[in-house]
Formats: C-alpha cells, structure tokens, sequence
C-alpha cells in the first residue's frame, strides 16, 4: 500500500469549511451592524461592525493560508493582526469624533442587534473552539471569535446604560474599549506569529 496525505486533506478540507462559514457570517454581520449603527448613531454598532469586518478578513487570510507551507501561514496570520490593529485605531478615531461633535445612540438597537451578534459570535466560536490549539492561521481566528463574544456583551450592556442613565457616553466608552480589544488582539497575533517564525528550522 502506498503512503497517502489523506489525513492532512480531511484536516484542510475541515479547516476550510469552518472559515468559510466564519466569513460568511462575519461579513453578513458587518453589513446589518454597520447599517444599523450607522442609522441608530451608535459608536460601539459601527466598532464592532468594522471588528466583523476585520474578522472575515482574518477568516478569508486564513482560508488562503490553509494547506499552505508554515511561513505563508505565519505571514497570513502577521497580515491579519496588522489589518486589525488599523481598523481597531480607526474606531478609536471615530469615538474621538462622535465626543467631540455628539451622538444621540439608540438604547433599544443597540441592544437587539448586540444580542443577534452575540448568537453569531458564539457560533463562531464553537466552530473554531478545536482549532484554538492548532496553526498559527487558526490560532489567530480563534483569538478574535473570542474577543468578538466579550465586545458583543459590552454593546448590549452599553445599550441598557445608555437607556438607564439617558447618556451617549455608554456607547462611547464600550466604543473605545472595543477599539482597544481589537488592537489588542491584533498585537497578540502578531507576537504570536513572531514566536513562530522564530521556531521555524
């Protein structure tokens, strides 16, 4: 019997299945929250739209790395912090903006459309739950699903405060917490993916 790469076919083929999907979501995401954010005037809808939108990025980088030889990987995976890190600085700008000029954020959007995120989110999670462990790629779509879920619980806590205390600086500030994470874990990808190479023969 001949020798045969079948195991790494069905781990490919698995890995490519589940970020399609994580992309699909993430962009059909990014279109409903940063439609919607935009409409409610919403700081922490349009951060964490432009988070979905880095996320299918990550997850579309990561679907061209899989089968890959390990420094593509790691330069997918160093590719997808960097885009993070950017998009993360220009929510950061854009909550500057809004504090400065104001923003009258809807409470009730902000929580609905946080909740039907969070739902997506954490089955993008489960999906990638197996992989958190495996390649650099996969490493690095596990990181940003996780940090996904925790922005996702601040806009819908944002969105109560907005509502409780009738104040825009809820929304603001998980907006900017939300910038931070991103940014965060952009550099942590990178890190990672520093060590990696570092490792490499």
């Amino acid at each position: 019997m001949t020798n045969c790469d079948c195991n790494i076919e069905i781990k490919n083929g698995d890995e490519r299945r589940i970020l399609l999907t994580l992309l699909c979501i993430n962009a059909l995401m990014f279109v409903v929250e940063i439609t919607l954010g935009i409409f409610s005037e919403s700081t922490a809808l349009i951060a964490d739209s432009l988070d979905m939108l880095a996320d299918a990025t990550v997850y579309g980088i990561g679907l061209y790395a899989v089968g890959r030889s390990p420094l593509l990987k790691i330069k997918a995976a160093r590719t997808s912090g960097l885009f993070q890190i950017v998009l993360g600085l220009c929510v950061l700008f854009d909550v500057l903006r809004r504090l400065i000029w104001g923003s009258e954020p809807e409470s009730s959007l902000m929580m609905s459309i946080g909740i039907l995120a969070l739902i997506a989110n954490t089955i993008c999670l489960i999906l990638i739950s197996k992989h958190k462990d495996g390649e650099i790629h996969m490493r690095a779509s596990w990181i940003f699903s996780k940090n996904d879920v925790i922005a996702n619980i601040g806009i819908i806590i944002s969105g109560g405060l907005v509502y409780l205390l009738d104040s825009r600086f809820p929304d603001l500030i998980i907006g900017m917490l939300i910038s931070i994470i991103v940014v965060r874990g952009g550099m942590s990808i990178i890190k990672d993916a520093d060590n990696e190479k570092q490792s490499l023969p």
